[in-house]
């Protein structure tokens, strides 16, 4: 597995926390986030990370910013992408499960250290279902609207 960690100047010590975690699981990984901790617009870090997770290059992405919001609407605005805010594990877990997420966003403003390296274990770790959910995703992929 190859993961993308990106993030704006609200992000910069869950993004720690996320290579840290990705150094001790044996994942590769890159960090494309800014490295300042003055205003930056989250778009410029999510829209080139999402798509290089849409072309293949990465299997996955990390995205932190504040809230994970503003992170998570970038980057579905990339076909291809699949990414939601997170901040439980049980929400963690269902979300690559049943959606077969390929962006996970956080916000490190809304949830500590600790518990962001543990969302992002388990989503790291959890398998796609597929079956009725394949079906389901491909109903949202097929849209034209």
């Amino acid at each position: 597995m190859k993961v993308i960690i990106t993030g704006d100047h609200a992000g910069m010590t869950l993004r720690n926390e996320m290579k840290d975690l990705l150094e001790e699981m044996g994942i590769e990984y890159e960090d494309t986030g800014c490295t300042c901790e003055t205003s930056v617009d989250y778009p410029d870090y999510a829209l080139p990370a999402a798509e290089r997770v849409a072309s293949g290059e990465f299997d996955r992405g990390i995205f932190i910013c504040g809230t994970g919001i503003g992170m998570s609407i970038a980057a579905n605005k990339v076909n291809g992408i699949r990414a939601t805010v997170v901040h439980d594990i049980y929400s963690a877990k269902l979300t690559r499960q049943h959606n077969n997420t390929n962006v996970i966003t956080m916000g490190e403003r809304v949830i500590g250290p600790g518990l962001a390296r543990e969302i992002a274990k388990i989503w790291l770790e959890t398998e796609f279902e597929a079956g009725r959910h394949a079906d389901r995703l491909d109903k949202i992929k097929n849209y034209l609207g």
